[in-house]
């Protein structure tokens, strides 16, 4: 199984997190509030610990799960802490009224944050395309991602599959800006089409 450090405390990382330990990954929580990061460690039951902010995490795979209008200033803050790591990017990119993306045509969110991160971490980007409250429901879902580095997207995929998720692999991470595209399509489909935010992109290969 995998180690895993959680950098932010938000619903996302409480839904990934308790997938984690439930599959019996080795759980690192840390956030700026740590009295937050202690009380969800508790609720946990012992089942993750809890680390410091700015300080060197303790697992291979670091999953930022900060909002992206805060996480290159994250991995910027974090520098060579985050050396050698596997960074998972969690982060949507649309803007407010969830019709479009803040990143500048040409790149994403993912990409903006590898170039913030050293040169010998590899960033994933992962998640996104799912909603917290459906991954919190601890069913079988379909979890695209996108990276470079061959070695980081099998660390990745390794750990997704711990979930009881299915990894698919959409390319290099120059597709992170299609899967950050994801999300105003699945806000959108929310709203309109399906009429509920109880939805979940999947894949299916015909014979």
């Amino acid at each position: 199984m995998s180690s895993v450090s959680f950098i932010g405390l938000g619903g996302m990382a409480r839904a990934i997190a308790a997938r984690a330990i439930a599959g019996g990954n080795s759980v690192e929580l840390v956030g700026r509030d740590a009295a937050k990061a202690k009380d969800l460690a508790a609720e946990f039951g012992g089942g993750a610990t809890v680390g410091t902010f700015g300080t060197v995490p303790a697992g291979d795979i670091v999953v930022l799960a900060v909002p992206y209008t805060s996480a290159v200033a994250v991995v910027t803050q974090y520098g060579d802490a985050l050396a050698g790591k596997v960074i998972i990017d969690i982060s949507n990119t649309f803007d407010a009224d969830a019709t479009g993306l803040i990143t500048p045509d040409g790149t994403s969110g993912a990409q903006e944050i590898a170039k913030a991160a050293p040169a010998s971490a590899h960033v994933v980007k992962a998640f996104n395309t799912v909603f917290g409250h459906v991954l919190a429901k601890n069913r079988p879902l379909d979890v695209l991602f996108a990276g470079d580095d061959a070695r980081a997207k099998a660390e990745a995929s390794t750990f997704i599959e711990s979930l009881g998720l299915r990894p698919l692999d959409v390319g290099g991470l120059q597709m992170a800006r299609w899967l950050e595209g994801v999300g105003p399509l699945l806000m959108g489909l929310a709203r309109h089409g399906a009429g509920t935010f109880d939805i979940a992109l999947g894949v299916n290969v015909l014979g």
